[in-house]
């Protein structure tokens, strides 16, 4: 399948997610793939908001990039949650401010504080949520379709760009100068926070730097679990 069909594809979709769910949000993580779905609602016209989790561990690179969103895409707003400040003091002070290396448990602990409840808050009273997870990412996301119901935050997901590969992101961010962080540059395919994210080496997978002292099969924060299967909206 060609990039021009899965363009048509993505944009139908995110078109069709718009008239469905007018109350749609747009999960901006600054990534590549995050990049490509702002670009295409920009240039759609779609009434599709977005949003994005500041988790205060984030690179200087993803602030840069943040503030030239904003300046290049003014019809696309993007509102940033924090984490609540009471539960990231009360972690913090107990653990220490880098006690997620110390167990795959503590570092969920600091994704359910940093991410996950201020997710909660940015989706409370949506119907619908927009991705840009991609199959190939991840062995923990070998069976994600293109749409599905979220049962843990009680509303349908939606995934515009499962199907594209990395050289397929790149080509359209390059092909319509996307603006993209600058740790792409220096072999960071994958970028959170600016602890828990390093550089990859050549030949190693693409997430390898997300997370790098546990088991792949680990490597999610909570964001993309899946606990339900394939279901298309009604």
């Amino acid at each position: 399948m060609s990039l021009d069909v899965k363009l048509a594809a993505t944009q139908a979709l995110l078109t069709e997610i718009a008239a469905k769910h007018p109350d749609a949000v747009l999960a901006n993580s600054y990534g590549a793939e995050d990049m490509v779905l702002t670009d295409l609602i920009a240039r759609l016209s779609l009434p599709l908001q977005v949003f994005s989790l500041d988790t205060g561990r984030l690179p200087a690179e993803t602030y840069t990039l943040m503030q030239q969103v904003a300046e290049r895409y003014p019809a696309v707003p993007v509102k940033v949650y924090f984490p609540e400040t009471a539960a990231t003091e009360t972690y913090v002070n107990t653990h220490g401010i880098n006690g997620f290396y110390q167990s795959v448990e503590l570092r969920k602990s600091c994704c359910q504080v940093r991410k996950i409840e201020p997710l909660k808050r940015a989706l409370a009273g949506k119907t619908a949520w927009i991705t840009g997870l991609r199959r190939e990412q991840s062995p923990t996301r070998q069976d994600l379709g293109n749409q599905e119901f979220d049962a843990d935050n009680g509303l349908m997901k939606f995934n515009p760009l499962i199907e594209w590969t990395e050289a397929e992101v790149w080509e359209y961010i390059r092909s319509n100068d996307v603006p993209y962080n600058a740790l792409h540059d220096q072999r960071y395919p994958s970028i959170g926070c600016a602890p828990c994210t390093r550089a990859i080496t050549v030949g190693e997978d693409v997430r390898a730097g997300r997370w790098w002292w546990e088991n792949p099969e680990s490597k999610e924060c909570g964001l993309h679990i899946k606990s339900s299967p394939l279901k298309r909206p009604a």
